[in-house]
């Protein structure tokens, strides 16, 4: 396992779509894991594969509930709307007003290449959006309403 570097905004690599999984093999695993590493070392809640130069459909996502591993994820299904603050990894610092749904429901594969279904609300729908968005290229920053100021 090991800590990756966190790209930032000004680097492209943000702004490209990035490729289907299409078989789960070592470097998939270990890309995995080395995600996993960097999330918890950031103190994120959510961490998708562009976000450390990789241009692979993988994210990987702990709201302090375990984590989640997300390989080709695609929102299935939303509903309604909540709005709040919402920062970014790649953007340090800085936190928006951002509106998102309320409830999202994802499918995608885990590591063992068997796909599966889950819902979330609130802070699991909101980084459900904010990850898969990465993985085509958005940033949250496009999204926002109004920046909000965070004390130093």
């Amino acid at each position: 396992m090991a800590i990756r570097n966190i790209v930032t905004v000004g680097d492209l690599v943000l702004q490209k779509t990035c490729r289907p999984v299409t078989a789960i093999d070592q470097r998939i695993l270990t890309l995995l894991d080395d995600m996993a590493d960097t999330l918890y070392e950031s103190g994120g809640v959510g961490l998708a594969a562009p976000q450390i130069g990789v241009l692979r459909r993988i994210a990987v996502i702990d709201i302090d509930e375990g984590l989640i591993e997300l390989i080709n994820p695609e929102i299935i299904a939303s509903e309604g709307e909540q709005t709040d603050a919402e920062g970014c990894l790649s953007n340090p610092g800085k936190y928006g007003m951002v509106t998102r749904p309320n409830k999202v429901t994802v499918r995608a594969m885990n590591r063992d290449g068997e796909i599966f279904e889950m819902t979330g609300e609130g802070l699991l729908a909101r980084a459900f959006c904010h990850e898969i968005d990465h993985l085509d290229g958005k940033m949250f920053m496009d999204l926002v309403t109004e920046w909000v100021e965070t004390e130093s």
